[in-house]
């Protein structure tokens, strides 16, 4: 059955008459290649443009025509403000109070670093969202995801460090000091205090601790396994930045490579937390991480941390990924068990599955 797209966008950001709704999408330029999946969500951002402007006649919002602009070529770099089509990208984020983004490369920290300069804007951002999502992520109750959201966020909130055990038999310490918990609940009503989404949405999240304050390091520490291909490399974890890649193969030696052309790339971003009951694990990081737990490295500034842009070598070496470890992932879980000031514990995680 074909997704509502009427009844997706009321639930999710219940637009009101005074409103004006943008989407825009990206396209390759110069050395990207397009292909198939960036083609199909450029038609698929054609479509939900249509959809909000029917929508908009019968609420009475107004809704600007498509902008493309061109893709920046990595997730999270700063966006092109001053190019699109048939508006500058700039001119329709500043006419609009309502955007969606449906990219091949995450808008998600531009987003918010816009929002804290725009009164009355909000913005979901759907980095490499696919047409299969209509079906599955997209399509869920998300009455039950933000329930499930508030379980896990109360959880986080509580929570000093978490303590990670993998599949591998690898464990990891996470820092949680310090820091607001938050969550992407699939609800983005007119002026929601975080007013940036991904969508689809499901996930409660904190940003480690990252020693920013004077003679208090951050305890962040341990192995990660990650999974590529049929190698398993193992990254280190110091003061929650990665210091060692471990691994004999080419994938060890690429991320080797990958955190000494910029080391700000081995912050510890996000410990997070996806809980989308229609979420599938099948290689798209957007709905992977709303299907399991999840970490990422990178900038952090937009989620609460303090790894922004500026810490970065260039424009160029700027990133924030995920890597997911959901009940289908090949590394999964075994146990995440929050632990709180008091000393009191409680597990989230076994075997892969959540324990509420």
């Amino acid at each position: 059955m074909a997704l509502d797209l009427h009844k997706l966008f009321t639930d999710v950001f219940h637009p009101e008459p005074d409103e004006c709704v943008v989407v825009v999408t990206d396209a390759p330029q110069g050395e990207l290649a397009d292909h198939t999946l960036w083609a199909e969500r450029r038609e698929m951002a054609a479509e939900w443009q249509a959809a909000w402007s029917t929508l908009g006649e019968q609420v009475g919002f107004s809704v600007l025509p498509l902008v493309t602009f061109p893709a920046v070529g990595a997730h999270n770099g700063n966006l092109p403000l001053d190019q699109g089509d048939p508006i500058v990208l700039g001119e329709a984020l500043e006419q609009a109070s309502l955007v969606l983004a449906l990219t091949e490369f995450s808008a998600t920290a531009p987003m918010v670093v816009w929002a804290t300069d725009h009164a009355d804007f909000r913005a979901a951002t759907l980095p490499a969202v696919a047409r299969r999502m209509e079906e599955t992520a997209l399509s869920a109750d998300y009455q039950e995801v933000a329930r499930r959201c508030r379980v896990l966020r109360d959880a986080l909130e509580e929570a000093e460090r978490g303590e990670v055990r993998f599949s591998t038999g690898h464990t990891w310490t996470v820092d949680l000091r310090y820091r607001d918990a938050l969550m992407d609940d699939g609800q983005l009503p007119r002026g929601k205090e975080k007013p940036v989404i991904n969508l689809p949405s499901g996930e409660s999240f904190k940003v480690p601790y990252e020693g920013e304050r004077e003679g208090n390091p951050s305890l962040t520490a341990g192995e990660i396994p990650v999974q590529r291909g049929e190698e398993v490399v193992v990254f280190r974890v110091e003061g929650n930045r990665i210091v060692e890649v471990m691994g004999d193969g080419e994938e060890a030696g690429k991320w080797r490579t990958y955190f000494v052309v910029d080391p700000v790339r081995g912050n510890i971003a996000e410990f997070a937390m996806g809980c989308n009951p229609k979420a599938v694990v099948w290689g798209n990081v957007l709905e992977d991480e709303k299907a399991g737990f999840h970490w990422a490295y990178g900038r952090s500034e937009h989620l609460g941390g303090t790894v922004g842009p500026d810490d970065f070598l260039s424009p160029d070496t700027i990133v924030h990924e995920d890597i997911v470890y959901a009940k289908d992932s090949p590394i999964q879980v075994a146990s995440l068990v929050l632990v709180a000031a008091d000393g009191q514990s409680q597990e989230i995680i076994r075997d892969g599955d959540y324990l509420f």
